[in-house]
Formats: C-alpha cells, sequence, structure tokens
C-alpha cells in the first residue's frame, strides 16, 4: 500500500487524459471514433496502473543524505552536499528540494537529476548566509519519475538539521596560513619597514661576522675576554583589544550585510592575526551597556573563545555609552594595549559628542578608531551631473564624504588613530594598521 498523499501525477498525464477526452467528445460527432476512444482510455489506465507499480513496488525507492557542516561561515560560499542512491533497476528522473532555512528568504531550493538504474549520484549546492545565528534546515524532498513519466512519487528524508553561522572563520582561517608563512602581503597586507629593533632581550651570544657592533655586550666581553654581543627577538605578548560598538550606526546595510557584520569579521581575522603574531588578543562589545568583555590572552582557546562571544552578536538602536566604556577599559586593562575600536560616525557634531571620552581612553591606551567609508557617495561623486538636481545631489554627496576625512583629520590631530575603509577593505585596512604599530613599536 502506498499514502495517496505520496502520490503525484506528471504533466504527461494530463496531457495524455485529455487527449482521450478529445476523442472522446470528436466521437459525438465521428461515431466511428468512440471505439478508438475506449481503446486509448483502457491503455492510459493500464499504462498508469504499470507506472504505479513500478514506482511503488520497490519500498526504499531512491535514497537521499544532505551532508551539511555544524557550522557555516557568515558572508561566504558555503557547501552543501546531497547524496543520492537509485534503488530501482531502471533509470529515474529525480527533482530534489530543498527546504532551506527561512534567512534564505527562498521557498525551495530545486534541481533535476537523471539516475541510471542501481546507481549512486551526489548533489552539490553552495549557500552564502548573511545573517549571524542559528539556521535550520528542513526535509529533502525528491519526486521521483520513473521512463514512463506519468505519475510521480514523493519520499521525504531528514528531520530538521540546525547549522550555527559563525563570523567569517574561511576569511580567518586564510589570513591565518598568510600570517604563519609570513605572506600577507599576498592578502593585500602591505609590508611595513620595521624601524630599529625590538628591545626584548633574548640572549648574549658570540659576536660573528655581520652582527651589529652596536649591540656589543662590553661587561660580557671583558669577562669572557671576547666580543659578546646582545640578542633581540620580537617583542610578544602585546595586548590587542578589538572594541565593537553595537549601537544604531552600526544597522546601515552594506552589500546584503549590516556594518556591525563587517566588523565582527575584520575583528575575527585581526584576532586570529594577533595570536598568529604572539600577542594577546581580547575583545569588548557595547552599546548602552557592556555586553562582552573578554580579557587578553594568548591561549589556544582564545580565538575559539572569542568567536563564540561574536557569534551572536547583534545591533542596538540605542546610542553607545563611552563613559561606561571608559570605566570598564579603565579598571579592567591595567597594561597599556592596542584598542581597535570598530564605529562610524554620519556627521561631524556625532564625533565631537563622543570626542571627549576617546581622549580619556587615548590617555591610558593607543587608541585605533576604525570608521567607515560610504562607497556609495564614491560612486555618486564620479557620476556625471546632468540636471541641476543631480548638482544639488552630487554637491552634498561630497560635503558628506568631505566631513568623513575631517573626522580622520581631528581624530589624529587629537592623539588618535584612525583608519577610513570601505567595508570590504576593512579587514585588510585593519591588520596593515596594526602591523604598521607593531613594527613602530608604538604600543
Amino acid at each position: 500500500m502506498f499514502m495517496l498523499r505520496s502520490f503525484y501525477l506528471h504533466t504527461r498525464a494530463y496531457v495524455a487524459a485529455g487527449v482521450v477526452a478529445l476523442i472522446f467528445a470528436a466521437s459525438y460527432f465521428l461515431p466511428w471514433l468512440y471505439q478508438a476512444a475506449l481503446i486509448a482510455l483502457v491503455l492510459f489506465l493500464l499504462t498508469l496502473v504499470v507506472d504505479v507499480v513500478l514506482l511503488y513496488g520497490n519500498k526504499k525507492g531512491v535514497t537521499a543524505n544532505r551532508v551539511v557542516g555544524e557550522r557555516f561561515s557568515h558572508g561566504d560560499e558555503n557547501e552543501v552536499r546531497i547524496d543520492l542512491q537509485n534503488e530501482y533497476p531502471f533509470p529515474v528522473a529525480v527533482s530534489i528540494i530543498e527546504e532551506l532555512p527561512d534567512q534564505f528568504q527562498e521557498r525551495y531550493k530545486a534541481v533535476n537529476k537523471l539516475l541510471p538504474g542501481k546507481s549512486v549520484a551526489e548533489h552539490h549546492y553552495q549557500l552564502k548566509p548573511l545573517t549571524r545565528g542559528e539556521y535550520i534546515f528542513n526535509q529533502t524532498i525528491l519526486m521521483v519519475t520513473s521512463p514512463l513519466s506519468l505519475v510521480s512519487r514523493r519520499l521525504a528524508f531528514g528531520t530538521n538539521q540546525t547549522v550555527k553561522v559563525y563570523p567569517s572563520y574561511m576569511q580567518m582561517r586564510r589570513y591565518q596560513l598568510l600570517a604563519i608563512s609570513n605572506r600577507l602581503e599576498e592578502a593585500g597586507v602591505k609590508r611595513v619597514r620595521r624601524l630599529g629593533h625590538s628591545m626584548e632581550f633574548e640572549q648574549i651570544k658570540e659576536y660573528v661576522l655581520g652582527d651589529d657592533y652596536r649591540t656589543v655586550n662590553w661587561k660580557a666581553s671583558a669577562r669572557r675576554s671576547d666580543l659578546m654581543v646582545n640578542t633581540f627577538t620580537d617583542e610578544r605578548s602585546q595586548q590587542i583589544y578589538c572594541v565593537i560598538n553595537k549601537g544604531r550606526v552600526m544597522k546601515m546595510p552594506f552589500r546584503g550585510m549590516y556594518l556591525l557584520d563587517h566588523a565582527i569579521n575584520a575583528a575575527l581575522v585581526l584576532s586570529n592575526v594577533a595570536l598568529a603574531k604572539q600577542d594577546k588578543a581580547g575583545l569588548i562589545t557595547f552599546a548602552e551597556n557592556i555586553d562582552t568583555f573578554l580579557p587578553a590572552d594568548r591561549k589556544p582557546t582564545q580565538i575559539n573563545l572569542i568567536l563564540e562571544s561574536l557569534y551572536k552578536q547583534q545591533t542596538r538602536f540605542l546610542e553607545p555609552d563611552l563613559e561606561k566604556l571608559f570605566s570598564v577599559i579603565r579598571n579592567r586593562i591595567s597594561h597599556r594595549s592596542l584598542l581597535v575600536y570598530f564605529t562610524n560616525f554620519e556627521s561631524f557634531e556625532s564625533m565631537e559628542r563622543q570626542l571627549p571620552s576617546l581622549q580619556r581612553i587615548a590617555r591610558y591606551h593607543l587608541l585605533l578608531v576604525v570608521l567607515f567609508e560610504n562607497t556609495e557617495l564614491r560612486t555618486l561623486q564620479q557620476s556625471k551631473a546632468e540636471t541641476v538636481e543631480d548638482i544639488y545631489i552630487k554637491t552634498i554627496g561630497e560635503k558628506f564624504s568631505n566631513e568623513k576625512r575631517r573626522m580622520v583629520r581631528e581624530l589624529q590631530k587629537n592623539g588618535i588613530l584612525s583608519i577610513l575603509s570601505a567595508p570590504e577593505d576593512l579587514t585588510v585596512n585593519t591588520i596593515n594598521k596594526y602591523l604598521e604599530v607593531k613594527n613602530r613599536m608604538s604600543i
């Protein structure tokens, strides 16, 4: 027996039934067609029964298994695989219907495949999640049709699968590999000339030809009656904190993602690069209250703690409280650190309101403010103005662009480092600035 809800007539069956009905209608005017109509009806019904027996005679029919990772990378292409196995001894046409998570705003994802008899096959497709959180995949539905193509059998597989969408760990891994192998310039990161040498002492060794004579340790040389030199290594264990503003200004969309999403992805990559450079990475997220404070550390589990902390961060619609942020930083971060503050200002006045708090933070720590450039304004400036209205719009766009650059100059004038970056270049520009600060020993 089979359930009627899994039984569907194919389009070809309706066409065949329509042809039989037309022959019966024509036999009203041409009586000799009546016998032909009866024969056509019997043949149609027999073919339909044969098709049903072919499809439902095999209990399994075609099986499907969705293979999906436990987590997706936010803003990246993630692969999903469906394993198919045809248990029929004859070829079948299969229409695969995926019940995708609600976040993709897609009713279903359908594809047609032809499976030979007693065969296995795979179907791959890509998904690009644009919001973080939990995604629930529902069933994988197969509509199976035999070579007669009169009936389709519906088969459903799988229960609800929950996949967590994390900040872009694919991008993080890419930069991690480049950082470990000192090939970050392949991703657009500039090679910054190191000024002087690090003052972190490593050891005293015998002088060999080529050593810098300025590093000669005269006291050790006198004791050993031989030239001895001090050797130094890169400064390590400097504290790097990513501070992310979750206020309403970070709700602005850009290419399907919010500015907060771009900031989180950049913060994750920066933290991972800092850990690869033997520095300590920490995290602060806040809006009207401090939501996350993760002390800087370089233990092996630190990047996973940062990843989990950033996983469900969402924007708020309130103004950020920088006084509360300063209080937490002053009381909980005892050593001078690099604070990378991801935020956005849409007017010079809004920046001026927060400037006193930023100045107070900059007295105790090296503060780097990361601002977002509105790339739509850049496109508007490059367009040709043809009407008076276009001239007005272009003038206003240039005013806003100039105001952004004015903010950067004002921050720098007050001893605060700053970056003005397009969202798509945020990761590279932030890493460039971090390496520049590190190489110039500014922390």
